[in-house]
């Protein structure tokens, strides 16, 4: 990585960004919950289309998944203090039960740690009450920032 000082980290509103972005979040139906400085809630709404075992109408893992690489992601970006391009080098989940039907998951992610070129991340997604999670995350996000 270079030690460049130009490349500093882009401020951003991560409810705007949710908002006004188009992409795979927003594809899913993903929306802005909360944030703090070092921690991303977003949630996925309930939607038939994403159900993955139809006789019982639970969630597929695939938008779960794809939530909390969004929420774990963005953490490192509040972390930071702002966006810098990055990457996803390891993302693990452990799913711990379906997610109950018709009901909004939320999704938490929390960066507890960044160096200069990587950004650890834990989380865990809900559907109501974090006292009883659908799953577990832990990972780590690499800046490309300064690569040639």
């Amino acid at each position: 990585m270079s030690d460049d000082p130009e490349i500093r980290p882009i401020p951003f509103d991560p409810k705007a960004l949710l908002e006004h972005v188009p992409g795979h979040g927003r594809l899913l139906g993903i929306e802005y919950h909360a944030h703090g400085e070092d921690w991303m809630e977003l949630a996925l709404p309930y939607d038939p289309r994403q159900i993955g075992q139809p006789d019982r109408g639970v969630i597929a893992s695939g938008p779960i998944l794809s939530l909390m690489d969004s929420a774990t992601s963005m953490s490192v970006w509040l972390k930071r203090g702002g966006m810098l391009p990055q990457a996803t080098l390891d993302l693990r989940i452990d799913y711990l039960r379906p997610a109950t039907p018709g009901r909004t998951v939320i999704g938490r992610g929390e960066c507890y740690r960044v160096t200069r070129s990587i950004g650890f991340v834990r989380g865990q997604a809900h559907d109501g009450d974090p006292d009883d999670p659908i799953a577990h995350v832990a990972g780590t996000f690499m800046t490309t920032a300064g690569f040639q």
